[in-house]
């Protein structure tokens, strides 16, 4: 099968394949899957019967997507330098380019918390230690909420407590400011890519070198999945948990042109799906 599972009976399987390099997946509260691949391809996915259409293109090179209650879609596209929304009917709109002062770059992954801000990791430029964090209020007014994790920021999770978000570590103040930085996990000779809780509070943590971590509340690191043969795994970029019951993990593989998935042990954390301004802010 490809894979080499380290620590229980879990399986990777192949959920679509013909994709066109799929960076970031999340789940839809429709109970659809959505991707987005190199050429700006906007992705749903069926997981009853494996299927998968192109219902729209935010025209330039998607990477991590998030959901709001409407189902409507929030893309970061790192050639139009832009967060895009796109609705379900597949119509695209621009929600934040960052700030007048502060331009997004390489807007690289997004995620909501329970009132509706959204937040972007910005990678900047490469090996320039320019990336920075932002925040987009309901709506799309946008601001940059920390500047404190330059070094190529990237996916993120938001704890179980919503007090803390992981991109390395970000604590999230009671004022909605950042706290200090916390280094939950160094890893050598790979680029950790995407971060994701489970209902016991483990970190899932997929890599670029075809694995997936799981790094409990203890501070203990188990490998989930390493796949050498890159058949099940092949530079997987994205994750989410899917299904009725978040119990089923589905990866984006940068690298080929699938989607793979596996039945886990343990529900993932419910993510927020929030109402959000039909019109954008002026």
């Amino acid at each position: 099968m490809g894979q080499v599972d380290s620590s229980s009976d879990l399986k990777l399987e192949v959920l679509v394949q013909g994709l066109d390099h799929p960076e970031g997946v999340a789940y839809g509260p429709d109970g659809k899957v959505y991707t987005v691949g190199e050429a700006g391809q906007v992705y749903r996915v069926s997981l009853e019967d494996r299927s998968f259409e192109q219902f729209s293109s935010t025209g330039g090179w998607g990477l991590g997507v998030a959901a709001d209650a409407e189902c409507n879609l929030y893309v970061c596209d790192m050639n139009v330098h832009a967060v895009i929304k796109v609705d379900p009917s597949g119509n695209t709109s621009l929600y934040s380019q960052g700030t007048q002062d502060d331009s997004m770059k390489l807007p690289n992954y997004p995620v909501f918390d329970a009132v509706g801000n959204l937040y972007v990791s910005d990678s900047g430029d490469y090996a320039q230690g320019n990336g920075l964090i932002y925040r987009v209020r309901p709506g799309g007014e946008s601001k940059v909420w920390s500047r404190s994790v330059p070094g190529y920021p990237n996916g993120m999770a938001l704890s179980p407590d919503d007090d803390w978000l992981y991109v390395v570590e970000t604590k999230i103040m009671p004022d909605g400011t950042a706290g200090e930085i916390e280094t939950v996990v160094n890893f050598q000779r790979t680029v950790p890519e995407d971060v994701a809780f489970d209902m016991t509070g483990n970190l899932l943590i997929c890599c670029t070198t075809h694995c997936i971590y799981s790094y409990s509340a203890h501070g203990t690191l188990d490998l989930l999945f390493e796949d050498w043969t890159c058949t099940r795994l092949n530079l997987p970029t994205g994750m989410a948990f899917v299904g009725p019951n978040l119990e089923v993990l589905v990866v984006a593989n940068l690298g080929g042109w699938s989607l793979t998935c596996a039945q886990m042990d343990v529900r993932g954390l419910p993510l927020h799906y929030p109402h959000l301004p039909k019109e954008p802010r002026k």
